[in-house]
């Protein structure tokens, strides 16, 4: 049996878990105070995921880049793809918080999307 140590994430605590593993397969955890911590050492040793928050340019607005996120986490191995997709991304303002950015980032399913509003810019008008 294999002991793997971890810090939970899962809430401001930051327990000192340690999981037991057999053939790839979480058979305990120990040291979380609350629930979270158990779920979170299964899903990270078994399919860790992660939000990605990045910027992207902004053409026409009052801001020149908008902060965004994936909508919900993605596979910690498609990070870099993720990343690598927004390199290139512009949007026109106006834009509101929320709003889809980028669809299905990489093929993973989640959605970039606008963590700000950023309006139109007034120069010009």
């Amino acid at each position: 049996m294999k002991q793997v140590h971890l810090i939970c994430i899962g809430c401001p605590l930051g327990c000192p878990l340690t999981a037991e593993l057999e053939d790839r397969e979480v058979r305990s955890v120990t040291g979380n105070t609350c629930k979270n911590g158990e779920k979170y050492a299964r899903k990270e040793l078994t399919h860790p995921t992660r939000i990605v928050t990045s910027t992207v340019r902004v053409s026409g607005g009052e801001l020149a880049m908008v902060s965004v996120k994936t909508a919900s986490d993605i596979p910690k191995d498609q990070i870099f793809d993720c990343i690598h997709a927004l390199k290139d991304v512009e949007v026109p303002a106006p834009i509101s918080m929320g709003q889809v950015i980028l669809p299905n980032v990489a093929g993973t399913g989640v959605d970039i999307v606008a963590t700000k509003a950023v309006r139109r810019s007034r120069a010009g008008s």
